[in-house]
């Protein structure tokens, strides 16, 4: 079979075309033929030496994809050959072939697409675990999301809609904000990008408030980090919840005396650790993500599709930050 590799760490550029051979499902696993990949930022990460799994090379980057079933291991039960699924492994996807833990598979309804479930898993579950589980978000609150037109920011978007929420979009553009608009937001603000001095925090965190209303943001989805992080936070409501979710533009430093004026919370949100803790409720999770795509209250923006092997341009255009939406690599 035909499959990406990463055989030294690098960027995209490093990756290669390969024949390999196809793998055998062992006991508990099931064999994939893969039909589509979701690109995430941490498949950036990943070839790169730069994330928390570091898996023995050569290896293929690819987190998420959705295929059919073709072979089960020893002990499967609950699939068989013909099953359109969706997996979860965290790397290994970008191949014509995978082969994944069954408790990391998912079946699909026959009105999802392949293409659509490829994009949902990582972006609409970390947004859906980090809003409601998390962060608590109910109906008629305030929800401002940072990195709004990105894959994780326009999931947010959606779903603090479906959520009931009032859904303040922050980008670095404004098509990227009204992206995210089109996408269900009630209004939006324009961030500068790069770092900022002390007179540009305070303008932000001013444009913040003005967006969010005197009240303040009762829930903030942080995607960004950096600078942006305490002008967030000081647009939060009296027993606001800040979702620490990434920090692209760098680990954010908050002074601690911002959470003790608003009674508020700073929260983590790691969803991938979050699987591994309780598998049941992650499979609960896209279970209600499904159902909701299927009544259209969330629907996954795909920026752009690339073959097997273009992805490593696939991940070259996640890493240019001018992606909205998701990256799919598909599999003939």
């Amino acid at each position: 079979m035909r499959a990406i590799l990463s055989e030294k760490a690098g960027g995209p550029e490093t990756l290669r075309l390969a024949d390999v051979a196809a793998p055998e499902p062992g006991p508990g696993e099931v064999r994939i033929a893969v039909r589509a990949v979701g690109v995430n930022f941490p498949d950036v990460l990943i070839i790169e030496d730069r994330y928390q799994v570091k898996p023995p090379r050569p290896f293929a980057p690819g987190a998420e994809f959705a295929g059919v079933v073709d072979a089960v291991g020893d002990g499967v039960n609950s699939f068989a050959p013909g099953d359109r699924v969706m997996a979860l492994p965290m790397f290994g996807a970008m191949a014509e072939q995978a082969c994944v833990s069954s408790e990391r598979c998912h079946k699909l309804p026959e009105n999802v697409s392949l293409e659509q479930a490829a994009a949902l898993q990582m972006t609409y579950g970390t947004a859906l675990y980090g809003l409601d589980e998390r962060g608590g978000l109910a109906g008629g609150e305030t929800l401002l999301v940072l990195g709004a037109a990105g894959g994780v920011g326009l999931a947010a978007v959606e779903l603090g809609r479906a959520l009931g929420a009032r859904v303040i979009a922050a980008a670095s553009s404004q098509a990227k904000v009204e992206a995210a608009i089109e996408c269900g937001a009630d209004a939006g603000v324009v961030y500068p990008a790069g770092s900022l001095d002390r007179d540009a925090q305070k303008a932000l965190a001013d444009q913040f408030k003005a967006a969010c209303g005197e009240a303040g943001a009762d829930v903030i989805f942080d995607i960004v980090g950096g600078d942006y992080t305490e002008p967030a936070l000081r647009a939060i409501a009296w027993l606001g919840r800040l979702m620490i979710v990434g920090f692209p533009a760098g680990i954010a430093k908050i002074p601690a005396n911002l959470p003790l004026l608003k009674s508020c919370d700073i929260r983590g949100v790691f969803w991938g650790a979050g699987i591994k803790r309780d598998m049941a409720a992650h499979h609960a999770a896209m279970d209600r993500l499904l159902a909701m795509l299927a009544d259209g209250r969330i629907s996954p923006r795909i920026h752009a599709a690339y073959p097997l092997e273009r992805a490593g341009e696939a991940i070259a255009a996640l890493s240019s930050r001018e992606v909205v939406g998701k990256v799919i690599v598909t599999v003939d």
